[in-house]
């Protein structure tokens, strides 16, 4: 049942980011933490014109607002930790420029001597896609398939040529190259885009919402890469969003991942069943202060790893 655990680093407005990241990266690290998470909100509508995960009348998370640029926010953990992976759960990838992002995930990683794990997705903001100015909200699976396309060039051996709709290059040098390989991951859900996973994807990114949909869940991927007749493993990183709570959760409503350390390490242990190779956790606003989230960070792994996970 031993996985690899992970956190989520402090990118919420209750933390001084310069200071904090640094620190509480390098914390994790010493306590055991084998990689550090960060997810990206571009924005935070004010008024808010499209529901959360754009479901009409559903708030956004208080959370959401001024939430830290995540590759700048790995860059100051990578620069604090030696050994950790670095990982993004999700970039929205067509949010960006295929170049671009593919140069600064490639310099960051070489930079960290081969940390990186680039976890992709699309998004659902659509007031994320009007600031970007990329690409339409609409055509996000085609730039999400570009970017894709342009990181494994990029990151390739020179000289790297591309031709797409976005990005055009000729013949040229780009460096620095990757330490290794960047394993890209997809948070697939849908056939389209379990299907993108399978025949374009190092590995699969989910949510972890309780340990029998995530086990049907993972079923259906390695179905569909029996059908597609992929051959190559999968890696696997599941994200747990917290709703941490000191004191334990009695209510009949509660849901996986809701109450004390004691009753999360227990569903933490129920999804570790399934077989995934890494759990990260991610605490969202339960923490006032980067002192806070060390110490659940601590409790949390030395319970886990007492209940042998």
């Amino acid at each position: 049942m031993a996985v690899r655990l992970g956190l989520g680093l402090p990118q919420s407005r209750q933390y001084e980011i310069g200071r904090d990241v640094p620190d509480v990266a390098r914390t994790a690290e010493q306590i055991g933490y084998e990689s550090l998470w960060v997810f990206e909100r571009a924005l935070f509508p004010d008024p808010t014109t499209q529901g959360l995960y754009g479901m009409e009348g559903v708030p956004w998370p208080d959370v959401y607002r001024g939430l830290a640029e995540p590759l700048v926010t790995l860059t100051l953990a990578a620069a604090a930790t030696e050994r950790t992976r670095l990982g993004t759960s999700v970039l929205v990838a067509p949010l960006h420029g295929p170049f671009q992002l593919a140069r600064a995930l490639g310099t960051l990683d070489a930079a960290s001597g081969g940390r990186v794990v680039a976890g992709f997705g699309t998004g659902w903001s659509l007031d994320e896609y009007a600031a970007a100015g990329v690409a339409p909200f609409a055509e996000r699976g085609q730039v999400l398939d570009e970017v894709i396309d342009v990181c494994r060039a990029v990151w390739g051996p020179d000289p790297v040529r591309y031709d797409g709709r976005l990005t055009k290059i000729a013949s040229a040098a780009v460096a620095p190259k990757p330490a290794r390989p960047i394993p890209i991951l997809l948070p697939a859900h849908s056939r389209k885009s379990l299907t993108r996973l399978v025949e374009r994807a190092d590995g699969w990114n989910p949510i972890a919402q309780g340990a029998g949909q995530l086990a049907a869940q993972w079923r259906q991927v390695q179905d569909l890469a029996a059908e597609k007749g992929r051959t190559r493993p999968i890696e696997t990183a599941a994200r747990v969003n917290l709703t941490y709570t000191p004191k334990a959760y009695d209510g009949a409503d509660r849901r996986p991942f809701q109450g004390n350390v004691d009753q999360i390490v227990t569903d933490l242990a129920a999804h570790a069943e399934v077989g995934l190779d890494e759990f990260f956790v991610e605490f969202g606003d339960a923490p006032r202060n980067a002192a806070e989230l060390k110490d659940l960070a601590a409790e949390l792994y030395e319970a886990a790893r007492a209940a042998g996970i």
